[in-house]
């Protein structure tokens, strides 16, 4: 329904504003969660109690303005002759949007080895207090909030593709910072800097699926890729949950040597994988360091000239 309610050249820069909202909103009330659990720290039930009754109304609110929303037309009529979920799924490496669902669920399953367990290592192997584990979350919520526009207009401009692939290419050195050091300043410049990367990645995901997805076939793409993406995050979790126990430590965890395979797994994936998935709108070729730097060149420029 989003694919058919936004035009392709606006999606980047739609989906940029919408994340920036969301993600100050969920910044918002991550502070007012973690205090509640901090001020209640002798009666966690209550204070559970209330985050999930406030976690219910929202939710209610939402379902509310999901009425107000008016179905789109279709792009183009029913094609009877469509190919089914179980159809399409039997060719995927053999078209260019059924290796980027494959990429994509190989990239989710790796991410997912490591994911669930940054938490638990800070909970009960750091054993940081509620707040200092809110701030190192949030951090890498304020981040998005900022760049989730920049990086919108940059996929605009260059493809999404581009975009995908230099944020790919950084987001398994996430898992690698872990391993350098506990400190919680350090492990908030991690999190600005997976934030940062994250930010990207997802954004363009969603937006690259839309643009290859087929319109008379759209939804059935778009479920299969939702689909997989949900078992990634499924099998990824259970591998990881069920080998980390089993692991070496490293500096007395083994949740350290969990990050480092997970990290190199996603390494993997996306030098075995990536290659072989290609742009589908015509987009000027960029320069990684001019996508990147770009707007702070002409800005210095100005600046320059201004002093």
């Amino acid at each position: 329904m989003i694919a058919d309610l936004t035009p392709p050249a606006l999606r980047g820069r739609y989906f940029g504003v919408r994340t920036w909202i969301t993600n100050l909103v969920a910044l918002i009330f991550s502070f007012v969660s973690a205090g509640l659990l901090q001020f209640l720290t002798g009666n966690p039930r209550l204070a559970f109690a209330i985050i999930f009754a406030g976690a219910g109304i929202s939710r209610m609110v939402s379902c509310y303005y999901v009425t107000q929303v008016a179905e789109p037309k279709p792009a183009l009529s029913v094609n009877p002759h469509r190919e089914s979920i179980p159809q399409i799924a039997k060719g995927l490496w053999s078209t260019n949007i059924g290796r980027f669902i494959i990429f994509a669920f190989f990239m989710t399953l790796a991410q997912n080895i490591d994911a669930p367990f940054f938490s638990v290592y800070l909970l009960r192997g750091l054993r940081i207090n509620y707040i200092n584990y809110q701030v190192i979350n949030a951090t890498a919520a304020i981040v998005p909030t900022f760049v989730a526009v920049w990086w919108g207009r940059r996929a605009g401009r260059a493809g999404n593709l581009k975009v995908l692939h230099i944020t790919a290419l950084m987001i398994p050195f996430v898992s690698f910072l872990w391993l350098v050091s506990p400190n919680v300043v350090w492990l908030c410049s991690v999190q600005i800097y997976s934030g940062f990367v994250w930010a990207g990645f997802n954004l363009c995901l969603g937006l690259f699926i839309w643009d290859a997805a087929p319109q008379d076939n759209r939804s059935r793409f778009i479920a299969l890729f939702g689909g997989l993406n949900a078992l990634g995050i499924t099998l990824g979790a259970l591998i990881g949950g069920n080998l980390g126990p089993h692991l070496p430590e490293i500096s007395g965890s083994y949740f350290l040597t969990l990050f480092l395979i997970a990290g190199v797994v996603k390494l993997l994936v996306v030098l075995g994988l990536f290659r072989r998935i290609s742009e589908v709108r015509h987009v000027p070729s960029t320069k990684t360091s001019e996508l990147l730097f770009g707007g702070l060149k002409s800005m210095t420029a100005k600046w320059l000239q201004k002093t």
